[in-house]
């Protein structure tokens, strides 16, 4: 009996959270076209208010309304808005609407030798005057109702994995063909140039109980590029896309220019489609078009305007997504509708302001620079009502000028590209039906309604709210995760979290297990400790422990690590006794070798040991635009030879056999050193020039990774000789110059160029000396800016001076991609060289051309041809496979 009065009592808590005063009246239906075709996300607005809505994938929606009396206007692309005068009372009241056809009427259009399509003049009036639109509206409050659904089709090789995809169709409602679902109600608040808080009140997901969130994206065609494709809009839109008129119409007592947009080579980066311009305001009525990212994904958005205060604003917007990536195939539908108010126009944008074609209709006065740059925007606007499209964009970029330095002299954070913030209402996943029945403004189909039954049917079983677990059943499932956590000990990673501040992480020695010739097989067993100290999460100390079993040679060997972090510095003292790359830049990884080593009889890694104690120190001063750090060290180091002689290989190739650990080296008779102690101080510094850009989330300052700043780093390193007996005396330092920006539409160039040497090499050691990020295997990991593609690792290392010089260029259209259907492929060309000059390598230069994503769904994987010059003479041509993960963009 106290169970079931439990259970009712949660269950009418569960009924009664999040109930609020709601609307209990308006109107819903259908829409559908006159051949009886439902309109899919067709708009639904009530003229002379904020409040609208969008039809779901079925052509039904619904719209709360106060009683009143409204007209209720409904539109989709390509067909003529329908208008209903409606009374509401105190019900919902159904509202049925049939669409036809839009009818076009076509300019008088001249033809000769030097017109050209009205559509030119159109886009031409409407570039001059997007940064207008952008800047117009100062601020806005906006209730946002947001819907994703993403469905996955189709996944690789199934029959490997159908325990675990039974098991997420259990525990998270994942299951292919089915949609896993996301609904979202934020109160949105923006302010110019670039602060958006977003409070959500309400969120619901099919695939567990936890809050999705997403960062508030107002697709703005006005701004220059969209979805990471040039707009339409952009400045430079005419040299990516050509416009065709396609007639006017007159709709909601404006006339509006349909026009076709065509890129000029299609693909990604580019859109085509649709736009719609209302005439005289140059402002976008509604817009639907087509761009393929970086992936291959294809992306169509259809965006829907409507007047706030007479300024027309995207009401309502819709992507849709379909691609493949690694062999899976899925499908992604959001849905966006905003209900604004608390609308603020920007002072000096109130008036409506005329923008004329200087082509074909010059205004009757036209500024001068010095007019532009003495007077306001607003004074400007108050003067002259009329502008050629060329002082218009005069007059908006020196009013962005004034801006700027006005928001320097409030001291304000003008490197900031967008304030983010997002606070999560505690009730967000606690609101009743009857709460999203009143705000939800796109109605759930059919299967959106199944998969949320499923979900919340999961939920009820996690959580056991309605069906109380048996004490065998507790028993069951406490004994599944035990074996879990038993299984995480002995094969992978554990985390234990004794609170909120600490954790500790034991990662397995069958984890990391690895093999190499000089250690062996290799068992690393790891045991952390994290404490953070403040609630802020900026302040952190640490310890951990790595223990090391080397078959090979019989015998343990680890270090271990006491670090403390203080918001941006960070200090560690660490020790033991441990294996090292003679090159610390660690040119090829312990992984990748042991594939090498064992499938292929190729043992590239380079080990020596060392016994030591080590202090790290490192800062990011100046909002992380400088970098510093620094480390003293001091080691006894010994060679290392391969565990035992002829080990034999897995596959013993005919080509190949196992190379002593010793390797090759061109600038001294050999690489062998003795047993000896070495005090080392290291000092780095890395300093971002020119303009930073950054966003602020939630308070935390994020330095925007594509910026195009140079980046310049120093490196200062020094033998001290004496002290502990060590046996080292140099100095070294070089310079290293980075810098990477766009050449056109998804296109870079980047570039580093190295140098410096040995200002004293009385005592050098080979690990001392300096080694370059070479390559001897088909298979190229690493920066494919600074990384060398043949190198031999280790045949160029020197004890002297050095320069080296890397340059590596993406192009979206080169070669084969000149074929559009080369490029819808997800196909790009690059073309690289590498340069290095020592006193051994006689101007080693790599000469080579790259073509990403051949393997359809894989995109990250590149073919690479590469030509090798040495002394003014061809050495040979190589082929590689490699990675090409956002190259260029340091």
């Amino acid at each position: 009996m106290f169970r079931l009065l439990s259970l009712l009592s949660l269950l009418i808590s569960m009924l009664l959270i999040g109930l609020t005063p709601s609307s209990a009246q308006g109107i819903r239906g259908l829409v559908k076209s006159n051949t009886g075709e439902v309109m899919s996300f067709a708009t639904i607005a009530a003229k002379g208010t904020t409040l609208g809505t969008i039809a779901n994938e079925e052509g039904q929606y619904e719209l709360a309304l106060k009683p009143g009396q409204y007209e209720i206007i409904f539109q989709f692309l390509g067909f003529k808005a329908e208008a209903r005068a409606v009374t509401i009372t105190n019900d919902f009241q159904e509202l049925n609407v049939t669409m036809t056809q839009q009818s076009i009427t076509l300019q008088d259009v001249k033809i000769g030798k030097n017109t050209e399509d009205p559509a030119v003049s159109i886009m031409r009036r409407a570039i001059a005057k997007a940064k207008y639109h952008q800047l117009q509206v100062q601020r806005f409050t906006a209730r946002v109702y947001t819907k994703s659904s993403v469905t996955v089709h189709k996944l690789p090789m199934t029959f490997l994995y159908q325990k675990q995809l039974k098991e997420a169709e259990k525990e998270a409602n994942f299951k292919v063909g089915r949609p896993m679902l996301n609904e979202t109600v934020a109160e949105v608040d923006f302010r110019l140039p670039n602060t958006v808080k977003q409070r959500i009140i309400a969120n619901r997901n099919s695939t567990g109980d936890f809050v999705q969130v997403s960062n508030y994206y107002n697709a703005n065609l006005y701004t220059p590029k969209l979805l990471g494709a040039v707009s339409p809009l952009a400045p430079n839109a005419f040299g990516y896309y050509k416009f065709e008129y396609e007639g006017t119409f007159h709709e909601q007592g404006v006339d509006v220019s349909k026009i076709k947009v065509i890129p000029r080579q299609f693909g990604d980066g580019v859109m085509r489609g649709t736009i719609y311009i209302i005439e005289n305001s140059w402002a976008i009525y509604r817009a639907q078009l087509e761009t393929r990212n970086e992936l291959g994904f294809s992306i169509i958005s259809k965006i829907v305007c409507s007047p706030i205060k007479n300024v027309w604003m995207p009401v309502n917007q819709q992507f849709d997504i379909k691609g493949a990536f690694m062999g899976a195939t899925f499908s992604a539908l959001l849905v966006r509708n905003q209900t604004f108010r608390d609308f603020t126009i920007n002072p000096g944008f109130v008036d409506d302001v005329k923008v004329v074609d200087e082509r074909f209709n010059p205004p009757a006065r036209t500024l001068s620079k010095n007019d532009v740059k003495t007077q306001t925007f607003a004074d400007a606007v108050a003067k002259q009502k009329e502008f050629s499209t060329k002082n218009m964009k005069q007059l908006v970029k020196e009013y962005e000028k004034q801006e700027y330095k006005a928001r320097k002299e409030r001291k304000e954070d003008v490197a900031v590209v967008r304030n983010d913030s997002t606070v999560i209402d505690t009730l967000a996943k606690k609101r009743s039906n009857a709460f999203w029945d009143s705000l939800r403004t796109v109605p759930l189909t059919q299967v959106e309604k199944v998969s949320y039954k499923i979900g919340d049917s999961l939920k009820v079983v996690r959580t056991g709210a309605i069906v109380p677990q048996t004490d065998s059943a507790k028993r069951v499932q406490a004994a599944k995760k035990k074996a879990r956590t038993t299984m995480n000990i002995l094969t992978g990673t554990q985390v234990w979290r004794p609170s909120r501040a600490t954790s500790i992480t034991w990662v397995s020695p069958l984890a990391g297990a690895n093999f190499n010739t000089i250690e062996g097989i290799t068992l690393d067993a790891a045991l952390r400790y994290r404490h953070r100290i403040d609630s802020v999460k900026q302040n952190y100390w640490s310890w951990s422990g790595l223990g090391r079993y080397q078959t090979g040679r019989q015998q343990f060997i680890g270090y271990g690590t006491i670090g403390y972090q203080h918001k941006r510095t960070a200090i560690d003292v660490s020790g033991g006794r441990f294996v090292a790359q003679l090159n610390p830049d660690n040119p090829i990884s312990p992984s990748l070798n042991a594939l090498t080593t064992v499938l292929f009889e190729r043992n590239f890694m380079k080990l020596f040991q060392k016994d030591y104690v080590k202090l790290d120190v490192s800062a990011l001063p100046i909002e992380g635009r400088l970098q510093l750090s620094g480390s003293l060290e001091y080691a006894e180091r010994t060679e290392l030879a391969n565990y035992k002689e002829g080990i034999k290989p897995l596959i013993n190739w005919n080509q190949f056999q196992y190379t002593p650990n010793r390797p090759a080296t061109s600038e001294v008779g050999s690489a062998a050193f003795p047993v000896h102690q070495a005090m080392i101080l290291n000092v780095n510094a890395s300093l971002r020039l020119g303009e930073l850009r950054y966003r602020i989330r939630n308070g935390r300052r994020i330095q925007l990774r594509n910026s195009e700043a140079p980046l310049l780093s120093l490196n200062y390193r020094k033998g001290i000789s004496g002290i502990g007996g060590s046996d080292v005396n140099y100095d070294f330092a070089q310079a290293t110059w980075r810098h990477s920006f766009e050449t056109g539409i998804r296109s870079r160039l980047a570039y580093q160029a190295t140098a410096g040497g040995f200002l004293n090499n009385s005592s050098v050691f080979f690990p001392d000396f300096k080694h370059f990020q070479g390559n001897e295997f088909f298979f190229q990991l690493g920066d494919p800016v600074s990384s060398f593609r043949m190198l031999p690792y280790y045949q160029y290392s020197t004890r002297s001076r050095f320069a080296e010089a890397h340059v590596l260029g993406e192009f979206r259209q080169l070669l084969i991609t000149q074929l559009t259907l080369v490029r819808l492929a997800g196909l790009k060309e690059n073309l690289f060289v590498h340069h290095l000059a020592t006193p051994a390598s006689r101007g080693y230069t790599e000469i080579g051309y790259g073509l990403d994503g051949l393997i359809p769904g894989f995109p990250f994987f590149r073919l690479e041809v590469v030509g090798q010059v040495q002394g003014g003479k061809y050495m040979g041509t190589g082929f590689l496979i490699g990675t090409s993960l956002k190259f260029g963009r340091d």
